[in-house]
């Protein structure tokens, strides 16, 4: 992929900028919450109802009504605004876990009440990451800061859901698993009540806005590419989703056959940490190519790394394997968000980082769920082999969709432009000099210079 040399913005630019940290560093808190409730979710469920069929049952209502009403909510947001429809969303979130936590303290508790509460909530559930998203678009108008924006928030995401199972294990550790769901709704509520207070919360000037996309990468000499983006990027992403979503189980599923259950956990962190440093340094670079043939070429890389994955004769060589595949998912998000982003206006921008952000958790789950039914079919490295399709036939069929631009050479003519001169020395009176070409670059010469 073509990079830019040009300078590009630190990523302590964009945290100096006004009002970053006081909207980003709250919004970090309110996310931390859904990266410690689901495994706080889980035990205290399964402690509660003393069965994995009932709580597997609430988990799986929990995470259906918070991805399917997702774009209901996000609309709900773009309409009305996040200061008027955030405090009391979160609120309610709040309210219902701490319910849950009260419930999931003893066993005795009726189990229709537990998926009632479990379902409630995953339905009331804040989408804080793309209002977090939409808020850097207000926040950051200049396109090279918000896009190493998207790379940090992205990165950030991922640190989080990675670490919040962490701080959900030392509260079952030491206590009772109910405690991290009392402790998510704590962090939701304050975090979300500041982020809210932030003036990057009002809604930004349409002038403003409609300067930013002017100057996004899509314009210029890419301006002829066409089609839906934003359905682009939920299909890539929904690609990518499968693609990781399959992975997460066959890793757990390498790990055993090694005997060394255990290791799934550092071939998970190979991967976040992979994907970190991608992202990081995706972000820092000023990319000359648009996001819409970004997006599908590192959907593509992600899946030929995985596709030798399953090869691997050692769990040392798959963690080296996962961690580059890694490099491209942070990337991948990043450069998904920022496509639905220049494709949208101030009306709708949550709602279409919602559409991509719910595409991606589907996916994670069909893939999971998938992968399941076809692990003891197959060879394992054949399993590893087909969960990279879903990653590589969606940026095929986006690739094929998008016109890649043709770069003019120096001195050459378009065809229009020659039948034009055709014409008009056949029309020139007898007599009259014929003009010959000027140079490339002279002020009346046709030729284009060679794009760098």
């Amino acid at each position: 992929m073509a990079s830019s040399s040009s300078h590009a913005p630190s990523y302590a630019a964009v945290l100096r900028e006004p009002h970053v940290l006081r909207t980003f560093a709250p919004a970090l808190v309110a996310r931390f919450s859904y990266g410690i409730v689901f495994v706080s979710l889980a035990v205290a469920l399964t402690q509660a109802t003393g069965s994995y069929a009932w709580a597997g049952g609430a988990l799986a209502l929990f995470g259906a009504s918070t991805a399917f009403l997702a774009p209901l909510r996000a609309r709900l947001i773009d309409r009305r605004g996040p200061r008027r429809v955030l405090p009391t969303m979160a609120a309610v979130y709040a309210l219902l876990l701490a319910a849950l936590t009260a419930a999931t303290w003893q066993a005795g508790t009726p189990r229709w009440l537990l998926m009632l509460l479990t379902g409630v909530a995953g339905a009331c559930a804040p989408p804080l990451g793309p209002v977090m998203r939409a808020a850097w678009s207000a926040l950051l108008p200049d396109p090279a800061l918000r896009q190493r924006a998207f790379s940090l928030d992205t990165v950030a995401e991922e640190l989080l859901y990675v670490s919040g199972p962490l701080v959900a294990g030392v509260f079952i550790a030491v206590g009772h698993p109910a405690i991290g769901v009392g402790v998510s709704a704590g962090l939701l509520l304050s975090g979300t009540l500041v982020m809210v207070a932030s003036p990057a919360m009002c809604a930004p000037d349409p002038g403003v806005a409609a300067g930013a996309r002017q100057m996004g990468v899509s314009r210029g000499r890419w301006r002829g590419l066409r089609g839906n983006a934003l359905l682009e990027a939920v299909v890539v992403t929904g690609g990518v989703g499968m693609c990781l979503g399959a992975l997460s189980l066959l890793l757990v599923v390498f790990s055993e056959r090694q005997k060394e259950p255990a290791a799934v956990a550092w071939l998970e962190a190979a991967l976040a940490v992979g994907s970190a440093i991608g992202g990081l340094a995706y972000g820092a670079r000023a990319w000359r190519l648009p996001g819409r043939i970004r997006l599908p070429l590192l959907a593509l890389a992600l899946g030929l790394v995985l596709s030798v994955a399953g090869m691997s004769p050692n769990l040392w060589v798959l963690a080296l394997v996962v961690c580059a595949a890694g490099a491209c998912v942070a990337p991948a998000l990043t450069t998904a968000y920022l496509v639905a982003d220049e494709c949208t206006d101030t009306s709708n921008r949550t709602r279409a980082g919602t559409w991509v952000n719910s595409a991606f958790n589907a996916g994670s789950s069909g893939g999971t769920a998938l992968t399941g039914l076809t692990v003891d079919l197959l060879p394992l490295w054949c399993c590893f082999a087909v969960a990279t399709l879903p990653a590589v036939l969606s940026g095929v069929a986006v690739l094929a969709r998008v016109p890649l631009p043709r770069p003019r050479l120096a001195g050459r003519r378009e065809p229009g432009v020659l039948r034009d001169e055709a014409e008009g020395e056949s029309g020139a009176p007898q007599g009259a000099p014929t003009q010959l070409p000027q140079k490339p670059g002279t002020a009346s010469g046709s030729g284009s210079s060679l794009i760098s």
